[in-house]
């Protein structure tokens, strides 16, 4: 009789979000017209100049490993940035290069924790976050916050579930998926409770360039010494940079953290690719200005959809901050019927929306909340225009 596969392994989900963007991408490939909101995904191309370092990395055969932690190069030019950004100062041994920021989560939950251990989780949340968290023998611990409260967690919420168990806590902002942005002073109350019980932050900060209304970005490791020292920093290229597919993140972190991580990567993946960290590096040591192109046209775009939506009756949505996701509030049509359906959950209106209007959007229940949407408007004005005239027929019935 064979034994039984991991339970810790059995129990995690697929990712919400891929399962979405791999439907819509199957309906588009069989030649429906489908319009898609599922990826967090900028429809930009990748820099040119960016892509050519990647090709001329190939061409001369910069193709071998690396050390595990990365380029040192590259580490010295995420140092830079993060210098030149917040004023915030790492050296290029506690910083740690990897196949994206998921993947340096991973690493960082897999560091910290052990069995049993409890990681609180604001909600809504990431899926990636609650399944990673479980993967690594953790518990979630997760903190709802409300519409009233623009999806942020409170220091009182917060200081209030920290128990003898507690590890850590992951904060992201801009938020994914409500677009909601920290400012300086919560993220100081937050800090405040951390230092005071000694939980580490797990702080992604991989939309921090994508911020509208002329706001201006804390990163939480910039709120003194003693946070910095807790702190755990995730960013990389992917959604700046317009990178997704390259696959590059990193981990800054004290010493001692860092150099955990560190081996742990050299025994898993060994490191990530070779021309995708040559390609990361032009990202960040050449010209800028496409983050802020592409920057201007996600504000364009969250404008026009935030007016489509809170001019329709039944849904709503908060103007969001940062990123690039449009949360969307269909609370008042659970319950009801739409053509001839009764639908009871975001699930089953999203489900209805992808067979009856060829909208493809995510919901939110595996987010940790349930009665909301999440829509990507990393896709094109045409796009985000055909889809909101889908949508306004479909909710009439």
């Amino acid at each position: 009789m064979k034994k039984p596969i991991s339970r810790i392994a059995s129990a995690v989900q697929a990712s919400a979000t891929l399962k979405i963007d791999a439907m819509f991408k199957k309906m588009q490939a069989d030649g429906l017209d489908v319009v898609g909101f599922g990826a967090g995904e900028p429809d930009f191309p990748t820099p040119d100049n960016i892509s050519s370092a990647g090709i001329k990395a190939i061409q001369s055969n910069q193709t071998k490993y690396t050390p595990a932690s990365g380029l040192e190069s590259l580490r010295k030019a995420v140092c830079g940035q993060i210098m030149r950004d917040y004023g915030v100062e790492y050296a290029p041994s506690q910083v740690l290069i990897s196949s994206g920021a998921k993947h340096n989560i991973f690493i960082a939950l897999m560091t910290l924790c052990d069995p049993g251990d409890e990681v609180i989780l604001p909600a809504p949340y990431w899926v990636t976050y609650a399944e990673a968290i479980a993967m690594a023998g953790a518990k979630p611990i997760v903190l709802h916050t409300s519409e009233a409260e623009s999806f942020k967690l409170t220091p009182a919420k917060l200081d209030a579930a920290v128990t003898a168990k507690t590890k850590a806590l992951i904060l992201n902002s801009p938020s994914n998926p409500t677009g909601m942005v920290y400012n300086e002073a919560e993220l100081r109350a937050i800090a405040d409770v951390c230092v005071k019980h000694g939980i580490y932050v797990i702080a992604d900060e991989i939309y921090d360039k994508l911020l509208f209304d002329g706001l201006a970005y804390t990163s939480f490791a910039a709120l003194g010494e003693d946070v910095k020292e807790l702190t755990v920093l995730i960013n990389g290229v992917s959604k700046s940079f317009s990178m997704t597919g390259w696959r590059i993140g990193w981990a800054c972190a004290n010493p001692e953290i860092s150099k955990v991580m560190a081996a742990y990567q050299s025994h898993s993946t060994s490191g990530p690719a070779t021309m995708s960290q040559l390609a990361a590096l032009e990202a960040l040591s050449g010209p800028q200005d496409t983050v802020e192109t592409m920057r201007v046209a996600f504000e364009k775009r969250r404008d026009y959809f935030v007016g489509r939506v809170n001019a329709l009756d039944g849904v709503s949505c908060l103007k969001p901050d940062g990123a690039f996701y449009l949360f969307m509030n269909i609370r008042e049509l659970l319950g009801k019927s739409l053509h001839g359906v009764r639908i009871d959950t975001a699930s089953d209106f999203a489900a209805l929306l992808l067979e009856k209007a060829m909208v493809a959007v995510v919901p939110c229940e595996s987010f940790g909340i349930d009665g909301y949407l999440r829509w990507s408007y990393a896709t094109s004005m045409e796009n985000i225009c055909k889809g909101m005239d889908r949508f306004e027929q479909f909710i009439k019935g």
